[in-house]
């Protein structure tokens, strides 16, 4: 890598680094190019060329951090043979990504990560082939051993999910659930739909 690359993803990094910062303290409202300018130190010139525009920076932030959460479910779901504690381990890890990433958890979450997914979701899937494949093939090898439900994996991963997604916004936007509450009930929960 030429030393001009290495400058270019380094002015990535702090630009990124910057946004998410700005959406953490003052919301999407706040995530303005010269906002960005003020806190990375990046030049407007030089957001504009790496990203095109305020609504690339946010889309790459998005997929920066959706790569992050999938690289984490990856992990937990994979690290167990037993499809049980796999499945509740994937739970807690969702869970434990938006306690300990509340801000990013926030974007994702957020209509400007649905709409993005909606438009885009074929690049997206593409972008993250490589932490989503290993999910796939746990999932499918599990079901075909008969340790989950005889579903699609898609279905599986959307009774998996679901739930959990929507117990994560209502953490995020009305704050009236319990995190740690929930990391001890929807495992099992989640784990009664899937199973056989």
């Amino acid at each position: 890598m030429s030393r001009k690359q290495q400058r270019g993803e380094v002015t990535v990094e702090r630009v990124l680094d910057a946004a998410l910062d700005l959406y953490a303290r003052e919301g999407e409202p706040g995530l303005t190019v010269s906002a960005l300018t003020r806190v990375s130190g990046v030049s407007t010139g030089s957001i504009y060329h790496h990203f095109g525009n305020l609504h690339g920076v946010v889309s790459a932030l998005a997929l920066r951090w959706l790569g992050r959460l999938i690289g984490e479910l990856a992990t937990a779901l994979t690290s167990h043979q037993d499809a049980r504690y796999g499945i509740e381990a994937v739970v807690r890890a969702y869970l434990g990504f938006v306690r300990d990433q509340p801000a990013a958890a926030r974007l994702l979450h957020s209509p400007f990560a649905d709409q993005e997914g909606s438009a885009r979701a074929g690049e997206i899937r593409d972008n993250q082939e490589a932490r989503l494949t290993p999910i796939e093939q746990w999932l499918e090898g599990h079901r075909k051993a008969g340790e989950l439900v005889d579903l699609p994996s898609p279905v599986i991963e959307t009774l998996v999910l679901g739930p959990v997604i929507g117990f994560a916004r209502r953490w995020l936007t009305l704050g009236d659930v319990d995190l740690e509450e929930g990391a001890r009930v929807l495992p099992d929960r989640i784990w009664r739909s899937v199973s056989p």
